[in-house]
């Protein structure tokens, strides 16, 4: 175990570097965070399938409780209880678009993941960096609880608990808990907890930061104790039946799923659920009582709680959402958090958008109406007045717009005309709109994934570190 601790010092040492302008320590962020011990007790596995190129290649490393799909690197870090998935990266001969550049791809992308500690990761998508379109490399990072990298490359940076990272290059940055950021490049800077910024350079930007007293009864994390509050109370209270899941090594799925739709093994699915055709319920998602209409999805670490999605809705990574009815079309962003209660639906309709980081939380019946966008800390019906506005009256703002604790300059237009391409894309890729023989997306091509286990050494210096693994077809 000695060279898993020499490897875990190794690291921390080169993110404190890269961090040093900001004053950051990230050691007592994660020393301890995870024991040593429970980074030798998981297994690692990979999917292979026809549909995505297998070339994984794993060096010096702990990949405890980690799931590979796709195209891989990782030497010198520590990945627990990661999704690295590769099925959206670029191959050789795809055109990039890039403000006024059509750029060619030379290569097959991958992801290489270098001198970094990633504890319960998301990382998915494909490099949006125009000078790093053939690699999506993570070095020298440091990433907690449920944070996702999504299309991010990222060097030098620490990510706070349930943070994300999205389509924006980063170096040398600290992402605190809850913070989203879209911003297309950023450095050298610390983005405070609570913090949804969604910035196009000189078309928009979008900005709210949550009330830390009030954010902290959802997540609050320091260097005293574990991440801390609802969400963590949440995940933890139904640990106990993704533990089932990994244990088992024949499991049958408890529901009917049509045969255009993908439902990942290692999700969990609780009685009285329905799927539809054309839904896309990925690995670590987590189902109960509830309904997905046709085209529907529910990415990682998502959990549908007694609820309906109506169809052509994206949950996602790391959406929860529970006693609430949605309209078709719903978009809701990453690790938002959308609690009703049985007595008090939370219904939302048709054609909204949920903002990333978005958090409505009733004791009473709520409607949101068709075509909102909805955004920050909701509780009742004025909260609900305070965050939110109408597609259509967001689009027509071409100045500056404060509204509450949000502030919009620029575009009206462009943001809501990205989000809706966005939304269009994320279907599309997932493969909402097949018919039998086109549109064909991650919910027919991941439907036969041969899953692999790899184990580290058990023993000795090296227990807990895997040997070096090339996995190739």
């Amino acid at each position: 175990m000695r060279e898993l601790e020499k490897l875990f010092d190794r690291i921390i040492q080169r993110v404190n570097i890269n961090l040093r302008e900001l004053e950051f320590d990230v050691h007592p962020m994660v020393n301890k965070l995870v024991p040593t011990g429970q980074m030798t007790k998981f297994y690692a596995f990979y999917g292979i399938t026809p549909h995505h190129p297998l070339n994984l290649v794993f060096k010096h490393s702990n990949l405890s409780g980690s799931y590979f799909l796709g195209r891989c690197r990782v030497t010198n870090s520590l990945l627990y209880k990661s999704d690295i998935r590769g099925d959206e990266l670029k191959k050789r001969g795809d055109l990039f678009r890039y403000q006024e550049f059509n750029i060619p791809v030379d290569q097959d992308e991958e992801i290489r993941i270098d001198d970094s500690f990633l504890i319960k990761t998301l990382v998915h998508n494909f490099s949006h960096d125009p000078e790093t379109l053939e690699r999506f490399y993570i070095r020298d990072t440091v990433s907690t609880h449920y944070a996702n990298i999504h299309g991010s490359p990222s060097d030098g940076c620490y990510l706070g608990p349930f943070s994300t990272v999205d389509l924006t290059t980063m170096r040398d940055c600290v992402i605190g808990a809850y913070a989203y950021v879209q911003a297309g490049e950023i450095s050298h800077l610390k983005i405070e907890p609570g913090t949804v910024w969604v910035r196009k350079p000189g078309d928009f930007n979008f900005m709210y930061r949550y009330p830390i007293s009030q954010l902290n009864d959802y997540i609050y994390f320091n260097s005293d104790s574990p991440p801390q509050g609802v969400f963590m109370d949440f995940v933890e209270d139904r640990k106990e039946a993704f533990q089932r899941v990994f244990n088992v090594v024949n499991i049958e799925n408890s529901v009917r799923v049509p045969v255009n739709t993908s439902l990942d093994r290692f999700a969990v699915i609780k009685p009285k659920t329905k799927i539809g055709e054309n839904v896309l319920v990925a690995q670590r998602a987590f189902l109960q009582n509830s309904i997905l209409g046709r085209g529907a999805n529910a990415q990682e670490n998502c959990y549908i709680i007694n609820s309906k999605l109506a169809g052509n809705n994206v949950t996602a990574h790391g959406a929860k959402i529970i006693e609430a009815d949605m309209g078709t079309n719903v978009f809701v962003g990453f690790n938002s958090f959308l609690r009703g209660r049985p007595d008090a639906r939370l219904t939302i309709g048709k054609d909204s958008v949920v903002m990333p980081h978005t958090i409505i939380d009733i004791r009473k019946p709520l409607k949101v109406p068709p075509g909102s966008l909805v955004w920050g800390l909701v509780r009742n019906a004025e909260e609900l007045e305070a965050n939110s506005m109408s597609l259509n009256a967001f689009s027509k703002i071409d100045t500056r717009v404060c509204k509450g604790s949000m502030l919009f300059e620029g575009s009206g237009g462009s943001f809501v005309s990205l989000f809706q391409e966005r939304i269009h894309h994320i279907l599309e890729a997932n493969g909402a709109f097949y018919d039998g023989n086109l549109n064909r997306g991650h919910a027919q091509r991941n439907q036969n994934i041969s899953f692999n286990t790899i184990q580290p050494y058990p023993k000795g210096d090296k227990e807990g570190l895997y040997p070096t693994i090339i996995i190739q077809p």
